[in-house]
């Protein structure tokens, strides 16, 4: 379906003149970057944005700049996705205040980080990107009114590798940063898929997004100069121009508040567009790789993914 938006403009003109009052959104990652543009570009416009961030006090003084414009509000909790324990207790604080959402984003993440682990033993990069939102989403979905929303921020560097399900912590293979990085993103979309299946009879919908390459954030804070500049050089050869954060973060409120729920469930959109699977090998191609929409891998990540945070759901 064509809707009108071209791939280059911002969340202020994708979302215009809409009326966000009265809309409820939690939002991960809420302090930099794509996040905070997300955050305001919501806020401008009325909405009621619980903003989840590792350092709150850090994020303060960035989302303060935004009160002027906000006619909706702003607050901050603590969450961070490298530890399940921070993950179960911001759940915890947002279940007790009992407030229901109307979208959440889940938009914080991490990208080529050196090998590492979580505070939980699971590889950094699944269990920041995949894993933290698998287990916060899942434990919000009482929060979630018919009609709502989920966001999942995924990557075209998804297209660089499948997930490993059978290694997906790298414990019996060599640790490359970037197919680490492509397999947590492939993660994103099958967490899309299988989330999507199992809320869609309440109402609920949920969607993948490329934001596009965006290099002025500090998702490329783990990069040596070196490599930082090679990748921003070959994303420039491939792309011809890299986005604005305003224009990276223009596909998330589309498909938060502008593109239909039916159309996006499920589905994985990039420059406020949906793209069928597209299996050419070339990376910087527009859509998803089969592998991402696969509903049996979908469903066996989902497996794997409860074994994992030692947590088990049954939305029925």
């Amino acid at each position: 379906m064509d809707y009108q938006i071209e791939k280059d403009q911002t969340t202020d003109d994708v979302l215009g003149d809409m009326d966000l009052t009265g809309k409820r959104v939690l939002l991960t990652g809420a302090g930099a970057g794509l996040g905070l543009e997300t955050c305001r570009a919501m806020a401008v416009r009325g909405a009621e944005v619980i903003g989840a961030v590792r350092d709150p006090d850090k994020a303060r003084a960035a989302i303060a700049q935004l009160a002027g414009d906000a006619s909706g509000s702003v607050e901050l909790v603590k969450l961070d996705l490298a530890s399940l324990q921070s993950v179960r207790q911001c759940a915890d604080a947002l279940l007790a205040k009992g407030a229901p959402f109307d979208v959440i984003i889940c938009n914080a993440g991490v990208m080529a980080t050196p090998q590492g682990k979580t505070s939980d033993g699971h590889e950094t990069q699944l269990g920041i990107n995949h894993l933290g939102h698998f287990l916060l989403v899942n434990l919000l979905v009482p929060l979630l009114r018919s009609g709502s929303r989920v966001i999942i921020l995924s990557s075209m560097a998804h297209r660089l590798a499948d997930i490993d399900l059978d290694d997906p912590n790298f414990e019996r293979r060599s640790y490359d940063a970037w197919m680490a990085y492509g397999a947590a993103k492939t993660a994103n979309v099958l967490f899309t898929v299988e989330l999507d299946k199992r809320l869609r009879d309440r109402g609920v919908r949920v969607a993948a997004v490329h934001p596009g390459v965006v290099t002025d954030t500090a998702l490329t804070r783990h990069m040596s100069r070196e490599d930082y500049s090679a990748f921003v050089n070959a994303e420039r050869d491939i792309h011809h121009r890299n986005k604005s954060i305003p224009e990276g973060a223009a596909t998330t409120v589309w498909a938060a508040f502008v593109a239909p729920a039916d159309d996006v469930g499920g589905r994985y959109s990039q420059d406020c567009q949906l793209f069928d699977v597209n299996d050419s090998q070339v990376v910087s191609n527009h859509g998803p790789r089969a592998y991402a929409l696969d509903p049996d891998r979908a469903a066996r990540l989902w497996t794997i993914s409860e074994q994992m945070v030692g947590q088990s759901f049954d939305f029925a």
